[in-house]
């Protein structure tokens, strides 16, 4: 959807200590309530939230160098301070970040973002969102997350700042020249790889560019305080603003109140976009012009992965037997009523655009009369606001989905990942979210011969350990799905 164009930082050495300890320990809630509920201790202000219009210099007395340093002078002026110009010799000035983003990903690319910050001890600028190709959606950090709150809540880990400072006036080259890129990072970087290779080019180049972004911190070889850093930020200091939150806790409601008395509801998170199903490369059932026009669209959007296509049916066929294809609707429909839901299940479906429309989703629907999505809860009034950003529908659709008393996921991906992660972080695993097992439908699809008692069967057995409950964390396991080592336990 977005690309985080650019997280950037600054080195703020002198304003505190890269050995400082937080000054608030990581308080795990065990309420339901809703998880972007800003800590008792993140700040002033009725909600936690620092809501001053003061400049940043003016809320955070700093000497000069330092207040330089943060941009409030050019540092290339003849009247920055002498002590200011030595400090720039052997400090990094600026690092920037160039994340690329789905509408998923904004709080996994962030949370990234500042534990960066935090370990080369630099300032961090708000993300920049930048419009996407494919989601042709431009957003800025502020139409989706409340940035005093960001700001304040984490004032004692990472210095933030709103934007670039004015007298760098260069900044188209930080994404169009190599001299001002930092590349080749590994995936799942050390911090000490940071340390090491990223800070010395930033202390001689004094502004660069690091991309890509994506996964370029590792979980295992980061220090404790960085991963527990990284659990503040998704589950505290990133909050998503009022009217957002409003809207998602009417949705809610109204989905509970469908029938006419307070009822339970499902979650389910269908992921098959056009995007998702071209980029599997899996094989779905259609019609000859529907698989031609198909082939067209990964040609254009994956050259190198589609070639000439004459690969793709075994290897198609191999992802599915391994239960690496997304669900289609009709699918997931027999997976849950083997679970024993039946068609009055209250259920809301987050998601984009469905691959094939109305025809896709029949099955579905025959099975569960009872679909409703957010469109279909709100008024077009109450709609039409959040209309001018995929993000913000994203974020309802997570909003409502981290509230249901059931939420199905359907393939992979950050945005279920960070749901079922929510879930387990604020005490919900109490409520089920089921990670379907989609190696079984190829079995049963594979066997005309299965009698629904068996598939049945095999759907209850297995499922009775794919319910969302914490599991303990082992290496390289991802800490947004699980957080139970890192972000739950205080040893």
């Amino acid at each position: 959807m977005a690309e985080l164009r650019h997280a950037t930082v600054a080195a703020a050495a002198a304003a505190r200590s890269s050995s400082s300890p937080s000054k608030r320990d990581l308080e795990v809630s065990t309420s339901a309530s809703s998880p972007f509920i800003p800590s008792p201790l993140g700040g002033g202000g009725k909600d936690g939230a620092l809501r001053s219009s003061r400049p940043l210099d003016q809320r955070f007395p700093l000497p000069a160098p330092v207040r330089a340093l943060l941009a409030f002078e050019d540092p290339r002026s003849p009247s920055a301070p002498v002590s200011y110009r030595i400090l720039i010799a052997v400090l990094a000035c600026l690092a920037l970040a160039a994340l690329v983003s789905a509408p998923s990903l904004w709080s996994h690319l962030i949370c990234n973002a500042v534990a960066i910050a935090k370990i080369m001890n630099a300032t961090l600028i708000l993300p920049v969102l930048k419009q996407d190709q494919i989601w042709k959606d431009q957003t800025k950090f502020e139409d989706i997350f409340d940035v005093d709150h960001f700001i304040n809540y984490l004032k004692y880990d990472v210095c933030i700042v709103r934007d670039i400072p004015d007298w760098f006036t260069e900044k188209d080259e930080l994404f169009t020249s190599i001299k001002r890129t930092v590349k080749n990072i590994p995936k799942y970087a050390s911090a000490q790889f940071y340390v090491d290779n990223v800070l010395p080019r930033i202390k001689e180049k004094k502004i660069m560019s690091i991309k890509p972004f994506v996964d370029r911190l590792g979980y295992d070889n980061v220090p404790m305080k960085i991963n527990r850093l990284r659990c503040r930020v998704n589950y505290h200091a990133l909050k998503f603003l009022p009217g957002i939150e409003e809207m998602a806790d009417k949705l809610a409601t109204r989905m509970r109140n469908r029938t006419g008395n307070v009822n339970p509801y499902m979650a389910l998170h269908l992921r098959f976009e056009k995007g998702m199903v071209g980029l599997s490369f899996c094989d779905f059932v259609g019609t000859r012009e529907e698989k031609a026009m198909m082939a067209e669209y990964r040609q254009k959007h994956w050259p190198r992965r589609f070639k000439n296509g004459s690969h793709l049916w075994p290897l198609a066929l191999e992802k599915r037997k391994e239960g690496r294809c997304p669900l289609e609707p009709g699918e997931i429909g027999f997976i849950l009523r083997a679970m024993g839901y039946t068609k009055e299940t209250q259920i809301y479906v987050a998601s984009g655009q469905v691959y094939g429309g109305n025809n896709r989703m029949s099955p579905l629907r025959n099975m569960f009369p009872n679909l409703v999505t957010k469109e279909d809860l709100a008024s077009k009034e109450e709609i039409e606001h959040f209309k001018k950003h995929v993000t913000s529908l994203a974020a309802l659709d997570f909003l409502v989905c981290l509230k249901s008393d059931v939420f199905v996921m359907t393939h992979g991906g950050n945005f279920a990942k960070l749901i079922i992660g929510f879930r387990r972080y604020m005490g919900r695993h109490r409520f089920k979210s089921i990670k379907p097992d989609k190696g079984l439908m190829s079995k049963f699809f594979g066997d005309p011969y299965m009698p629904w008692a068996t598939f049945v069967e095999d759907v209850m057995i297995t499922h009775q350990t794919r319910t969302g409950l914490p599991e303990a964390t082992f290496p390289h396991y991802d800490l947004w799905e699980n957080p139970l080592t890192h972000c739950m336990c205080r040893a």
